[in-house]
Order: C-alpha cells, then sequence, then structure tokens
C-alpha cells in the first residue's frame, strides 16, 4: 500500500509539472503569423462578361437569275478573295436572249431612221401646203415612238447583258465560304435559292451586354477619342490573351433586360476567332484613385459582414470589419474600414482565437513584390 501510494503521488506531480511547463511555455510563446502593410494606390476596376464573336460582314449567296448550276468552282470552308467565281449557271439561254436584244435594237433604229425621215419631209410639205396638218401631226407622232421604241431596245439589251454577266456568281467580300448548297447539275431559282454562306474572318466583333450600373461608372473611359482596350479570352484558354479594342456602344438601353449593349473589334489574322463562339470579356470598368488593396486570404466572413484581422503597435489582434469591392489575382478592393500602413494577418488567421491575442508578427509583402494597378470586379 505504501509503494502503491507513492507510485500515484509521483505521478500526480510528473502531470503537475507537465501542465505547468505547458502552461508556462504558452504564456512565453505568441504564435507567428504574416502581416503586410495596407497600401492606397490608384487602380483600374475592370468588369468581366460573357460575349459572343460575330463577323462583321456575313452574306448568304443567293442566284439573281435562274438556271442550271454548271460549276461549282470553289472548296468548302477556304478562304476566298473578292471577285473570285465561286459558282456558274448554264449561260446558254442568257446569250440567245442577249442576240435576242441585240436584234430588237437594230429593228427599232432602223424603224426611228424612218420615222425621223419621214417626220422631216413632212415638215417641208406643210411649209408649202403639200400635205394636211393632221398628217404632219401623225407623222412627228410616229418619230416620237420610234425613238422611244429605241430607248426600250437599249434597255432590254442591258439587261440582258447583266443576266448574262448573273450567270457567273462571284464573292461578294473576302472571307471563308461555307459549304455549297447546291450542287452542279440542280436547278437554282433567283433570289431564292440559298447556294452558301460567306463571312470576313479578319477583323472580328465581340458583342457584350453590360448592365447600367456599369455603364454608369465606367462612362469616363468612353470618349469620341479614347476608346478602351479590352481582353478577351476564349474556351480552353488561360487568363485572357487577346486584346481588342471597344469601339461601338449602343444608343438605348434594351427595356426587356436592362442592358446595354457594346462592341469590340479585335484582329483576327490566324483565324483564332469564328462567328458563333462565346468569348470571355474584360472591360474597365471604374477608376479608383486611391484604393486600399489587401490580400483576399485575409478577408474572413461573418454571415454577412466581412472583417480582418489587424496587429497593432504591442503586437496584438484586433477584428475590424470592412466593406469590400471586387477582387482579382488574389487581391480584394476594400470601400472602407481600413488606412494606409495598417498591417492585416494575411497567413496564419487559423492561429488567432479571439481578438487581442498576441501573435508574433513577420511582415511580409502584400502579394509579391509588387502592388498590382488592376482589379477585376466580379
Amino acid at each position: 500500500m505504501t509503494r502503491l501510494k507513492l507510485s500515484l503521488l509521483g505521478l500526480a506531480t510528473l502531470a503537475l509539472a507537465a501542465c505547468g511547463s505547458g502552461e508556462q511555455n504558452g504564456q512565453q510563446k505568441a504564435p507567428a503569423v504574416d502581416v503586410a502593410q495596407v497600401v492606397a494606390a490608384p487602380t483600374t476596376v475592370w468588369r468581366d462578361f460573357t460575349g459572343r464573336v460575330e463577323a462583321p460582314e456575313t452574306v448568304s449567296l443567293r442566284p439573281r437569275v435562274s438556271g442550271y448550276i454548271e460549276k461549282v468552282a470553289f472548296n468548302e470552308g477556304e478562304l476566298v478573295q473578292r471577285g473570285d467565281v465561286l459558282f456558274e449557271i448554264d449561260p446558254r439561254p442568257y446569250r440567245a436572249q442577249l442576240r435576242a436584244a441585240e436584234a430588237d435594237l437594230a429593228r427599232a433604229r432602223s424603224e426611228m431612221t424612218l420615222a425621223e425621215n419621214r417626220a422631216g419631209r413632212a415638215e417641208r410639205l406643210l411649209n408649202s401646203r403639200a400635205i394636211s396638218r393632221e398628217e404632219y401631226d401623225e407623222r412627228m407622232a410616229a418619230r416620237d415612238s420610234a425613238r422611244a421604241a429605241v430607248n426600250a431596245a437599249e434597255a432590254a439589251l442591258e439587261n440582258a447583258r447583266l443576266d448574262l454577266q448573273y450567270t457567273v456568281i462571284e464573292a461578294p467580300i473576302s472571307g471563308r465560304v461555307g459549304r455549297a448548297f447546291v450542287t452542279r447539275g440542280n436547278l437554282a431559282n433567283a433570289d431564292q435559292t440559298l447556294l452558301t454562306t460567306l463571312v470576313s474572318v479578319d477583323p472580328m466583333y465581340v458583342y457584350f451586354e453590360s448592365d447600367q450600373r456599369t455603364f454608369v461608372d465606367s462612362h469616363t473611359f468612353f470618349t469620341p477619342e479614347q476608346r478602351p482596350q479590352v481582353r478577351i479570352g476564349l474556351a480552353g484558354e488561360d487568363g485572357y490573351p487577346h486584346s481588342g479594342e471597344l469601339d461601338f456602344i449602343d444608343n438605348q438601353l434594351n427595356s426587356h433586360t436592362g442592358t446595354l449593349q457594346f462592341r469590340a473589334v479585335i484582329p483576327n489574322p490566324q483565324g483564332t476567332f469564328k462567328p458563333g463562339q462565346f468569348a470571355r470579356v474584360k472591360m474597365p470598368a471604374e477608376q479608383l484613385a486611391h484604393a486600399m488593396l489587401v490580400n483576399s486570404r485575409a478577408v474572413l466572413t461573418d454571415q454577412d459582414r466581412r472583417y480582418v484581422y489587424l496587429v497593432n503597435d504591442k503586437n496584438l489582434t484586433e477584428r475590424r470589419e470592412v466593406v469590400v469591392g471586387p477582387q482579382q489575382d488574389g487581391l480584394t478592393v476594400i470601400r472602407s474600414g481600413l488606412r494606409p500602413g495598417e498591417r492585416v494577418v494575411i497567413n496564419g488567421l487559423q492561429k488567432i482565437y479571439f481578438p487581442g491575442m498576441p501573435v508574433q508578427p513577420e511582415l511580409v509583402a502584400m502579394r509579391g513584390s509588387e502592388l498590382p494597378r488592376e482589379v477585376a470586379k466580379r
């Protein structure tokens, strides 16, 4: 029994010593955390949109005359230049019409010559009173009618020439041609049959819609002399590797959606963009003269409130509620709640259990070695 009592007493003594040692160590060593100083810097706020790619010029090619397709003179999907021959319609009926129109014009001119000669004689005979006034008027009317017939024949000839030209269908624009919807031997009806489609490829347009608030915030960027640059990315691409220029803003908002349409023009020499693609667009939306930027990891959430932990001159933590703005690339704009130079905890937040807790701060950069000047709005 004596030995048992001594053993229990020794274990209790060791436990108390361990607890005392732990408490002493806890009081001596405060947890280490990384802090960064809040810096005010001019910042451009960017806003993200979803856009769609469209070609500046799109043509649905239809024939101007009816006839059977005699030749398809292009490879589907290839690039063509304006004036390249795409289709040929059987020209023989239109050549025959042209010859008939030429013959009609020759006949009309011959009749006009005869009518003018008779009119000239009638005028001389009238002066000598050899013919009646009625016969004179008839010859004058016949001359005028013959001249009108010549004009009509000339118009018919010009129309026949145009119809013959229209049997050769050329590309009205430079761009990429689509598939041939009508092949050789099929009948094409004038102004009805769709032969193929043709779209321009360089440059391209990217259309996107913005809400009214964004337009009000960003109106200072858009002037007749200044067209802001936008950044564009496609599905499967990282970030926004393409740069375009905003060149059009619609003149009224859509009353059903409350949005305003924007358009950016982007070079496309390699054919990367195709009509119908969806694109991600980043546009400058707001200019902040003195934005407070902190690392996004420093911002914590308590229900609907946001807050950060500061470290004061005594190395004690302080909870501070803030109003946050947009964020991008790991940084968040703080609209209110912080002042330049204050130290914000960005690493080791899990070690802080309550406000006023002592810590060992280690000063680090807010993010990397430089403070960025551009922030994208969510």
